[in-house]
């Protein structure tokens, strides 16, 4: 795994976090974002102690840090990044330390039982049911070439009707079409989950496969750039961006929202909440239950437009 050590770290410590974050992919399947946003935090944190304390830190001492060490740092750290920013940022520290603590037979009890600074959790910005199927109409309806075209709206159509990321919608390959009648998909950290495939999303995809102009070897990316390449995020980021603003929607009308529609959608239609988690992959079911405050949300506008106050 290229890029996990820093050469701005002491040589023995640049070893030990790239063996750290390899032993993340390796036997704790985390994902590659998530393993580069940690070598981030966790070299920052190093080069910030070894400034700190005036000098080269060992793997022993760095698992010593006293809980002024660790103040110092997170009052440096809130000077540039978001309380949620700083919170994945202590987590990923824990996690190292706890590793050096056990290689060296230390005590890290300060570290380990530093409290992140409290931050309030995003609510998903899903779109209404009027407008995800707007979106779903319209995007791609700019492009010169109808297979593009048909190309978005499946790729849409996989987005809200399936739940997927748009990673895991462009990580499908000729052997996925068509579509079976349950998809399986592999997700974040390399966990695979089994999502039902509606028609209407195998039929966009079939539509786009019928029109694409390249061919589709099982082995190679179903969706395709125009020059048959596969198909960049961007591209579907700037389409949606196109077409919400031919729609009059908000800049949060993103790829990533139409996951959330249907999340949101399907818990206001009376889906359980642990078979949402299941459809979408989270690991943990708080993860989920943002969607019942975003119901709840949507619930009491509904209420208010209908009950004006006097």
């Amino acid at each position: 795994m290229a890029g996990l050590s820093d050469p701005f770290l002491a040589p023995a410590l640049g070893a030990a976090l790239s063996q750290w974050l390899q032993q993340l992919a390796a036997l704790e399947g985390a994902a590659e974002n998530t393993v580069e946003a940690y070598r981030r935090d966790v070299a920052r944190y190093l080069k910030f102690l070894s400034a700190h304390r005036g000098g080269a830190e060992g793997l022993a001492a760095v698992a010593r840090t006293t809980q002024s060490d660790l103040r110092a740092w997170m009052a440096a750290e809130r000077t540039h990044i978001s309380p949620r920013s700083l919170a994945r940022a202590l987590s990923a520290v824990k996690g190292f330390t706890a590793w050096a603590a056990d290689r060296t037979k230390t005590d890290a009890t300060t570290v380990l039982s530093a409290r992140g600074p409290k931050h309030r959790r995003k609510l998903p910005r899903p779109l209404s049911e009027d407008a995800a199927a707007a979106m779903l109409d319209d995007i791609g309806s700019d492009s010169r070439e109808d297979w593009i075209t048909a190309r978005d709206t499946a790729i849409a159509t996989l987005l809200y009707g399936l739940g997927l990321r748009i990673s895991e919608a462009l990580s499908l390959t000729g052997a996925d079409h068509p579509l079976p009648p349950t998809l399986r998909i592999t997700g974040k950290g390399g966990k695979t989950r089994l999502v039902p495939v509606l028609p209407a999303a195998a039929d966009a995809v079939a539509a786009y496969v019928a029109s694409c102009p390249f061919d589709l070897a099982p082995s190679d990316p179903l969706f395709r750039g125009a020059r048959g390449g596969p198909v960049n995020p961007r591209l579907i980021q700037s389409a949606m961006e196109r077409a919400r603003l031919r729609l009059g929607l908000p800049a949060t009308a993103t790829p990533h929202a139409l996951r959330h529609s249907f999340a949101t959608h399907l818990l206001s239609a009376g889906g359980d909440l642990r078979a949402i988690q299941e459809l979408l992959g989270h690991a943990s079911l708080s993860t989920t239950q943002a969607y019942t405050a975003v119901d709840a949300a949507r619930l009491m506008e509904v209420y208010e437009k209908a009950h004006p106050r006097a």
